[in-house]
């Protein structure tokens, strides 16, 4: 089931011309209504007549998260903020956190935008959903509540948290779909084996998951668990929310909106374009937002883009997982490392669990020294010494080959590793850089 059919496998050089169309009225409509823009613009000596088709958007300057939070709360609005329904907010660890805002339409975009996702899902209008993603400042919970109901879904609003409550609901009302962190889908099946019942007997058919990078491993893991289809959701509160792009059943990419939200991948470093197929960072453009339209949003994240039509019949181009971010990643002597290299190691070796941490430090001026805590299964944390010993080698080598730095790998007991029922807290750093 595709959900917009007209945008969602509109042939490409109609969707280019449709692209350019709404540039060129953001461009004047940013610059009329948001003075940091029209400030931006001059800046770099451009004026909303330059901006004639899509071919024009690279004279455009880009937008970062520095931008927003030396704006906070309401500099970047483009207007007035008693037009604004309903704000959220980001959790930032350092300076001013991001503010978003949305008028009626924003809000009716958001649900235009994440029925999509739902149906790319294989969502119909009579399932049941359970979303478990967290309500609130947090984006996450609200981007799917207004998509399903725009479809039309019984929702059970249950936010994150309370797991076991979350495992009851699911035994006594059976719903289909299940809305929630990779990580916190994983830490259920702990739960729900220590009540006794088995993951595979679960009512959840289809699982959405985002808010934090996954391998493809980690799907296996969850799709052999719970015996559901596990499909990837992209998004970030900054563009809108959860609603960016959505893995289909084929799961060979994210299909982005890019009739609403343009995609640039770029080299990170140069900010000039990269060829489909290779990694650069994703940036976005909202070609149809009022509150705070974003012109050029670096992302960050690092992900690669296709522009072949899907099996699916959708043609909005696709993008790959996120492989990792530029701005979270390790620099361990000089060697850039993401997170996901290192989990996509570990769900790969047998007697293993999808729960580690990463501890990076700096003795003494010393060299960095990277330690890797690793849940074993509950058999393997009882046998010989020998085996953990030969495990724990196993896991120090093909680490370091494919980082090429020495690391140290403890393993830990099961459930040793704080669990969160949000984003899991991969990387601990505590260097003083």
């Amino acid at each position: 089931m595709i959900w917009n059919e007209p945008m969602e496998t509109m042939p490409l050089q109609d969707l280019k011309n449709l692209q350019s169309e709404r540039l060129v009225k953001l461009a004047r409509y940013v610059y009329d209504n948001c003075p940091v823009y029209k400030q931006k613009f001059e800046t770099h000596g451009i004026s909303p007549s330059d901006i004639r088709s899509l071919d024009d958007i690279t004279k455009l300057p880009f937008t970062t998260k520095m931008d927003m939070r030396d704006n906070y709360p309401y500099g970047l609005f483009s207007l007035p903020r008693t037009q604004i329904v309903e704000i959220h907010v980001s959790t930032g660890t350092t300076g001013n956190p991001t503010l978003v805002g949305y008028t009626r339409d924003d809000v009716d975009l958001w649900g235009e935008v994440t029925a999509r996702c739902l149906c790319c899902a294989g969502a119909k209008s009579d399932d049941i959903i359970q979303i478990a993603y967290g309500y609130g400042l947090f984006t996450g919970g609200l981007g799917f509540h207004y998509g399903a109901m725009k479809m039309g879904l019984t929702i059970i609003p249950t936010s994150s948290g309370q797991t076991k409550r979350q495992l009851k609901i699911m035994q006594d009302f059976k719903p289909r779909i299940l809305c929630c962190t990779p990580s916190y889908c994983l830490y259920m099946a702990e739960e729900c084996r220590e009540m006794g019942i088995d993951p595979r007997s679960s009512s959840w058919n289809i699982g959405i998951f985002g808010a934090e990078p996954w391998s493809e491993r980690m799907r296996a893991e969850i799709e052999q668990t719970w015996n559901m289809l596990a499909v990837d959701v992209y998004g970030l509160s900054e563009i809108i929310g959860p609603g960016v792009s959505q893995e289909c059943t084929y799961k060979e990419g994210l299909h982005v909106f890019s009739d609403v939200f343009y995609p640039e991948i770029i080299d990170p470093e140069t900010g000039k374009p990269v060829p489909d197929g290779q990694p650069g960072e994703l940036v976005i453009t909202t070609l149809t937002k009022q509150g705070i339209p974003l012109i050029r949003y670096r992302t960050r994240d690092i992900v690669s883009i296709t522009h072949e039509p899907c099996r699916c019949g959708r043609t909005c181009p696709r993008t790959s997982k996120i492989t990792g971010r530029t701005d979270d990643m390790i620099v361990v002597r000089g060697i850039n490392v993401f997170p996901s290299q290192i989990e996509h190691v570990l769900l790969g070796i047998e007697g293993t669990q999808p729960h580690y941490q990463i501890v990076v430090d700096r003795l003494a001026h010393k060299l960095d020294e990277v330690e890797i805590m690793v849940e074993v299964d509950e058999k393997m944390f009882s046998d010989e010494i020998k085996q953990m010993k030969s495990l724990e080698h196993k896991i120090k080598k093909e680490i370091e080959a494919i980082l090429s730095i020495g690391v140290t790998v403890k393993l830990v007991e099961p459930k040793t590793i704080q669990r969160s029922e949000g984003k899991a807290k991969r990387v601990i750093d505590k260097r003083q850089l």
